[in-house]
C-alpha cells in the first residue's frame, strides 16, 4: 500500500526521462549508509525497581536510565537486551540508518519499477 507522499513521488518519475532516472538512482545509491552500522529495533529508555526493600527504589527513587533495545521478530515474538549506557548513541545511530537504508531502497525501487514499466510499454509499441 502507498502513501501519499509515494504515489506522488511515483508520479514525478513518469516526467523524467531515463538517463535523468538513472542518476537519481546512482545518487540514492552513494547515499545508502554502511551496510554494517544498521540496526533494525526501538530503544527504550526505562527505569527500573531491583526489589530490595531497604533500597532508595523501594521508596519511589527508580534505577535507570536503563537503555534496552527491542526488536520484533515476527507476530507476538519479541527479542532485546539491555544496551550499555557509553553505546547508547552508537545503537541510535544504528537505528537511525536502518530507517534512511529502508527509505532509500524504496526510492530505489520505485525508480526501477519506472524503468521496466518504460521498456515494457517500449516492446509493446515495436510489436505494434
Amino acid at each position: 500500500m502507498y502513501t501519499c507522499t509515494q504515489v506522488k513521488a511515483s508520479e514525478g518519475l513518469s516526467r523524467l526521462p531515463d538517463l535523468a532516472l538513472r542518476q537519481r538512482r546512482q545518487g540514492l545509491a552513494k547515499l545508502l549508509p554502511p551496510v554494517t552500522d544498521i540496526l533494525r529495533g526501538s530503544l527504550v529508555e526505562r527505569y527500573v525497581t531491583c526489589g530490595n526493600p531497604a533500597c532508595k527504589c523501594a521508596k519511589g527513587e527508580r534505577h535507570g536510565p536503563i537503555w534496552y533495545l527491542t526488536v520484533t521478530l515476527g507476530r507476538g515474538r519479541t527479542t532485546g537486551g539491555i544496551v550499555p549506557a557509553d553505546r547508547v548513541d552508537e545503537v541510535r545511530a544504528w537505528i537511525e540508518n536502518y530507517h534512511k537504508l529502508k527509505d532509500q531502497l524504496e526510492k530505489i525501487s520505485e525508480i526501477n519499477r519506472e524503468l521496466l514499466r518504460r521498456e515494457r510499454d517500449r516492446k509493446r509499441r515495436r510489436k505494434e
